[in-house]
């Protein structure tokens, strides 16, 4: 995909990208997105955390903009046909359609894997997000109320729900 006359390629994480996803999580999971920032102690906790292949990155003229990452929620064997997914894109790369098409290739993804559920938790104090996953097919399937206390102001915890064909 072009973007802006820049080359995009999305394509499973490797060790070697770990520094700028770090880099990127520090940017983009604010008190908005994240009940608090997300700022990794070191690489190795980041690696622990998020094994390589555990994420599709979107990567512009060899610059990491943006991520999906999925993981079962749980290890409970009848839970494994589902993936809980997060998503993040830097800010200089937002609105170019970059997070629509990571969205587009992890389910293509997931449905070669047999994941017949994606899931995902969003803040209520995040309605853009809350528009994207709309956008992107996904349904809220429950809203946990007042989860989370966050600069002074409580926040609901959405639960989302999109369902593989």
């Amino acid at each position: 995909m072009k973007s802006n006359q820049r080359t995009l390629t999305i394509r499973l994480s490797e060790m070697k990208d770990a520094q700028q996803i770090m880099a990127l999580d520090a940017v983009v999971w604010d008190d908005n997105s994240s009940p608090e920032p997300l700022n990794w102690t070191s690489r190795e906790d980041f690696l622990r955390h998020c094994q390589p292949g555990s994420q599709l990155v979107a990567v512009v003229d060899e610059q990491l903009c943006g991520y999906v990452g999925f993981r079962y929620p749980t290890m409970i064997r009848t839970n494994q046909h589902v993936f809980e997914i997060n998503i993040a894109v830097h800010p200089q790369y937002q609105h170019e359609g970059i997070g629509t098409r990571l969205m587009e290739m992890v389910k293509a993804w997931a449905s070669e894997q047999g994941i017949k559920k994606l899931s995902l938790r969003v803040l209520s104090s995040n309605p853009a997000a809350l528009k994207f996953y709309k956008k992107c097919g996904f349904v809220i399937e429950g809203r946990l109320v007042n989860e989370f206390h966050v600069n002074g102001r409580y926040v609901d915890d959405v639960l989302m729900g999109y369902f593989m064909n």
